[in-house]
């Protein structure tokens, strides 16, 4: 019975010891899937950001409305990673978005080609492989 015991314990140990490392795998997966999703939403936020600046004259506060919606769906992936090369690139991006903001705030036309670059960088640092 202690050896039927000893066994059974042993076996239970196996399999936690096996399914540890996979659960750490997928949470990892998990991670560069939420990142690529953030980075790719992203990279439509920075499409519109670039439409609403092409037409400024029509609504300058659409500008505006477009750098907001990239900096809320930054604030999910910055706070959710611990990849140096993700913090970096989200760091990078908030600037950006922060200075055509700056731009827009004073009554300027953005320059919208840092926001684009950083954005760029994102995506490469998201995309698994």
């Amino acid at each position: 019975m202690a050896t039927r015991r000893r066994l059974t314990i042993a076996a239970l140990a196996a399999a936690a010891a096996l399914t540890l490392p996979a659960a750490a795998g997928c949470s990892a997966i998990d991670k560069a899937l939420d990142c690529a999703h953030v980075a790719a939403t992203v990279a439509g936020d920075v499409q519109n950001l670039q439409n609403a600046v092409s037409n400024a004259g029509n609504s300058p506060q659409d500008a505006v409305n477009a750098l907001d919606q990239i900096s809320a769906d930054l604030k999910d992936v910055g706070s959710k990673t611990d990849n140096a090369d993700v913090t970096k690139a989200v760091n990078d991006l908030n600037t950006a978005v922060q200075n055509a903001r700056t731009a827009a705030n004073k009554g300027t036309t953005p320059d919208v080609s840092p926001v684009a670059d950083a954005a760029s960088e994102l995506t490469k640092v998201c995309t698994p492989g």
